[in-house]
C-alpha cells in the first residue's frame, strides 16, 4: 500500500510540478523512476517488477505522452527487479538503475523506430536527466524506503 502511494505522489508531481519546471539545460529529474527503484529496494524482485510494470503503464497513458503505449511499462518493471535484485549496496543500486532506465528505454524506441532518438538527443539529455534525477535520488529513496523502515505493512 505504502509503495502504491509513493509512486502515485510521485507521479502527480512529475506531471503537476517538475515537468513544468524550467530548469537548466531542459531537463528534468525523473520521480517515477525513483519511486519505482526505492519500493523495489525493499520489497523485492518480484514485487519491484509488479510495481514498475503498473507504474510504467500509469506513466504510459498519462497525457502528455509522445511514445508507445507499454514502452515504459516495460523499462520500469526490467529497473524494478533489477533493483529490487540488487547490484551492490542501496547506493550502487540506485546509481546502476538510473543510468540503465533511459538507455533501455532509448534502446526500446529505437528497436520500435522512433525518429527522435538520435546519437545526438541520447547524447544531449541522458547525462542531463541521469544528474538531476541522481541529485534528487537521496529524499526520494529515503521516501519511498520510509513505510517498510517503519514497520507498516504493504
Amino acid at each position: 500500500m505504502i509503495a502504491a502511494v509513493v509512486v502515485v505522489c510521485a507521479l502527480l508531481l512529475q506531471v503537476t510540478l517538475v515537468n513544468r519546471l524550467s530548469l537548466p539545460a531542459d531537463g528534468a529529474p525523473d520521480l517515477v523512476l525513483l519511486a519505482v527503484i526505492g519500493a523495489a529496494v525493499v520489497r523485492g524482485p518480484a514485487a519491484g517488477a509488479v510495481i514498475g510494470f503498473c507504474a510504467g503503464l500509469v506513466v504510459d497513458v498519462m497525457p502528455p505522452s509522445a511514445h508507445v503505449v507499454g514502452q515504459y511499462a516495460f523499462v520500469l518493471a526490467v529497473v524494478g527487479y533489477l533493483a529490487g535484485r540488487g547490484v551492490g549496496g542501496v547506493v550502487t543500486t540506485v546509481i546502476v538503475c538510473v543510468l540503465v532506465a533511459p538507455l533501455l528505454a532509448a534502446a526500446v524506441s529505437g528497436l520500435i523506430g522512433d525518429p527522435r532518438v538520435t546519437v545526438a538527443s541520447l547524447t544531449a539529455q541522458l547525462p542531463i536527466t541521469a544528474i538531476y534525477t541522481l541529485l534528487i535520488a537521496p529524499p526520494m529513496i529515503w521516501l519511498a524506503t520510509r513505510g517498510r523502515q517503519l514497520g507498516y505493512a504493504s
